[in-house]
């Protein structure tokens, strides 16, 4: 289905195809194009355009074995040299690891100067301007690229925060909605989802485990946290209404949330989705509404400002993974969870990324793996990308720097109620009980991974969640769960 686009270029938007086009339509144009949700099956043999990849993940990695450099002593040395010039030589000297392991060492180092017990946030700034002059968020390698964005989020803490990108209880803003234009969220949306797994792992292993707790529904209720394009329910609504043998397709209602600051630009996007939802419901006989609800100022969620019908099972849909979580605040996403068990739901559906703290390592223990998580991102991004540097440029662009801005941010802060652990550990803590994953589910999370590069994988967690990773490195994890006992499924 169309998307228009400024009132002149629309986006022909296919949630699950495998190539993306921008076309310019009219008017009359615009009924003959439908969202092809389920047609989701890559076409192009990627792995025969792969080359050599730029794996710098494993470069981060031996930097933390025994045998390798010590990356403490690195940045002790560098916080008491004056100098960052005796870091690094001549990069014409270098090949592009060597140059790498100098950028992760540049990077710790400014990371201590800014934190550390002997911070200096004047050898923070010169190490800053060193990176800077190495390194650029568009040109070279995956570890230059990456470098670039770390660089612009610790000078963003340097200057006080980024006090431009601030909201709320003082958590940093990495909302690419409001600072790209919706075009291009559009394009690099459809990009990270053809050519990686990341959204769809979590959408399928969410849907299918929805699909099992309400197949003898009539009604079903879902409470969407990050509607976003609304992607995620269109292959939802397709297996309801082809479900064989049973019984006719229930009536799906979903509320989606805006934000409470959004103004109407959040809430015309959230309009937009649900006439797509709604057309495309029509199109496939699925009966649907859609509703919004509105998050209070400080975007937390108040339970009594849902509208509900008796009789309708409850789900809970709670997606913080990449490309989500774009702007929500920790103290936000515990309101709604908190504010969600308060109304018994049937089911809900997490899905959050794998960054979690480094032991009592402090702020640099914790910058050191969100650089190792987003080295796993970035590679495996390339590999699925292998010839398209320019569209992962865009993804980086739009989603990747973004949050790692915001990442470190809430990192640097140490605020909001989820900075101790994953969500998953929150709701376990908070009287939920996980719901077991089916077999069914893991292996069609299998199936999908076969689609992609075989350096993705997947692991299954207690009973309830289930894990995509990068070779050695969890990225995202999906969980299930009920609001007591009496709802867990078997």
């Amino acid at each position: 289905m169309a998307m228009a686009l400024d009132n002149t270029v629309d986006l022909e938007f296919s949630g699950y195809s495998t190539t993306t086009t921008t076309t310019a339509t009219t008017a009359t144009d615009r009924d003959d194009h439908y969202c092809n949700w389920d047609d989701w099956s890559p076409v192009v043999d990627w792995d025969a355009l792969s080359g050599e990849q730029d794996d710098f993940r494993d470069l981060i990695e031996s930097m933390m074995d025994d045998s390798g450099l010590n990356p403490v002593r690195a940045v002790e040395e560098g916080c008491n040299s004056a100098s960052t010039d005796t870091m690094i030589t001549d990069e014409e000297n270098n090949g592009p690891d060597l140059k790498g392991l100098r950028l992760v060492h540049l990077l710790m180092a400014a990371a201590e100067a800014l934190t550390g017990v002997n911070k200096s946030r004047d050898l923070a700034r010169v190490i800053l301007v060193r990176l800077k002059e190495l390194v650029s968020p568009t040109d070279g390698t995956n570890m230059e690229r990456l470098a670039a964005y770390f660089t612009d989020a610790l000078q963003g803490l340097l200057e006080g925060a980024g006090a431009k990108h601030m909201i709320g209880n003082g958590h940093h803003r990495d909302d690419h909605h409001h600072h790209h234009h919706q075009s291009d969220v559009l394009a690099a949306f459809q990009l990270l989802q053809d050519m990686s797994p990341y959204v769809k792992f979590g959408h399928f292993t969410a849907n299918q485990a929805i699909l099992e707790a309400v197949s003898k529904e009539r009604r079903i209720h879902i409470v969407d946290y990050d509607i976003m394009e609304g992607i995620q329910w269109a292959s939802l609504m397709q297996a309801l209404v082809s479900r064989k043998d049973g019984p006719p397709a229930p009536h799906l209602r979903i509320t989606a949330l805006s934000r409470g600051g959004g103004g109407r630009r959040s809430i015309g996007t959230i309009q937009e989705t649900g006439r797509r939802l709604t057309a495309f419901a029509a199109s496939i006989g699925q009966p649907f509404s859609f509703h919004q609800c509105r998050l209070d100022s400080d975007e937390t969620f108040r339970p009594s400002a849902l509208k509900l019908v008796r009789g309708e099972a409850l789900i809970i849909n709670c997606m913080l993974h990449l490309p989500h979580f774009s702007y929500r605040a920790p103290d936000s996403v515990a309101s709604f969870l908190s504010g969600g068990k308060t109304l018994k739901p049937k089911l809900v559906t997490l899905v959050e990324e794998e960054v979690g703290p480094t032991g009592d390592g402090g702020f640099v223990g914790r910058f050191m793996d969100s650089l190792h998580h987003y080295s796993a991102v970035y590679d495996s991004l390339e590999a699925g990308f292998p010839m398209q540097g320019r569209a992962r440029a865009l993804v980086e662009r739009v989603f990747l720097g973004p949050r790692i801005a915001g990442t470190l941010g809430r990192i640097y802060r140490g605020r909001g109620g989820q900075e101790g652990g994953s969500w998953g550990e929150w709701l376990d803590g908070a009287g939920f009980r996980g719901v077991g994953i089916s077999f069914a589910n893991h292996c069609q999370a299998k199936l999908l991974l076969g689609l992609f590069n075989d350096g993705y994988r997947v692991e299954e967690l207690a009973n309830n969640r289930m894990v995509l990773g990068w070779k050695s490195r969890r990225l995202l994890s999906a969980s299930v769960w009920s609001a007591s006992d009496s709802d867990l499924l078997n």
